[in-house]
């Protein structure tokens, strides 16, 4: 069963989602080089308390944390610690979310820490984030789950190989459903499946999170003895960016994004629902 949402409800992970984007605000300034993720961590928990939040990753299955802190080959849920310290270079991926009310937010970003990245670097978390926001401008009534899929991955294949010769679209991991909790019905790839049909149909008071993984090689992945951390299995570097989005009747809502998305969906034609908040 796929949760539909009231728009009272919608505004209450408005608020969750306004707290991520705090999280992220605070963490993108701390990720310098010489800071640790456990340091990153610990930003992250002060957030959260200031705003009266709760953490949805801390004890989500274990996770000992309230981020995730993919350094460089880690897609996902790299768990934060006092050893990995940050260093020119670098890129980081951090996946954080917040509860309000009962409601769920969750969003994560790539960072740059210091300077002197590869150009492919760079262009590597453009696209990651571009094929997102794809995404996200499909997220349209009456259009079906897999016509984000297919924005997704179509933006991705349109962009130019990287010298590494291809983008890897990570094939275990995807988005998801989000409300009252965080991971919910219904799945959602990052490239088009045959085997998956063409989904669930977008109504108003659908909320999804919409998060691609792309690395600078393989789509392939495997997961370290902490049961948590996943890395390309090739060793290629990875971005990873996510939003929280709610479908209204006015269109897409990016819950996790301090304007609700008006900017860069304006620049794929599509004008973000109003701000319940505002």
């Amino acid at each position: 069963m796929v949760q539909i949402k009231t728009p009272e409800q919608i505004a209450k992970m408005r608020e969750a989602g306004l707290v991520v984007a705090a999280i992220h605000a605070a963490t993108r300034e701390a990720a310098v080089p010489g800071a640790s993720t456990h340091d990153l961590d610990q930003v992250a928990r002060k957030v959260i308390a200031d705003h009266g939040a709760k953490s949805n990753f801390l004890g989500y299955g274990g996770f000992p944390a309230t981020i995730c802190t993919s350094v460089n080959e880690v897609v996902v849920h790299g768990i934060p610690d006092e050893k990995t310290v940050l260093k020119d270079g670098d890129i980081i991926s951090i996946d954080c979310g917040a509860i309000v009310d009962g409601w769920h937010g969750d969003a994560a970003y790539t960072a740059f820490v210091g300077g002197g990245h590869a150009p492919e670097l760079i262009e590597l978390s453009r696209v990651t984030e571009e094929s997102m926001w794809a995404g996200i401008a499909a997220m349209k009534v009456n259009n079906r789950l897999v016509d984000i899929s297919k924005a997704i991955e179509g933006y991705i294949r349109r962009q130019p190989r990287p010298a590494t010769g291809k983008y890897g679209i990570i094939e275990d991991y995807g988005g998801h459903g989000i409300g009252t909790e965080m991971h919910m019905d219904p799945h959602l790839l990052n490239y088009v499946s045959r085997k998956r049909g063409k989904g669930i149909k977008l109504v108003p008071g659908v909320c999804l999170a919409i998060e691609p993984m792309v690395s600078l090689g393989t789509a392939q992945t495997k997961v370290l003895s902490d049961d948590w951390t996943v890395l390309t299995t090739d060793g290629s570097w990875s971005s990873h960016w996510e939003h929280s989005i709610a479908l209204t009747e006015q269109g897409p809502l990016v819950l996790t994004a301090p304007d609700g998305g008006r900017e860069k969906l304006a620049q794929y034609g599509v004008e973000a629902a109003p701000d319940p908040l505002a």
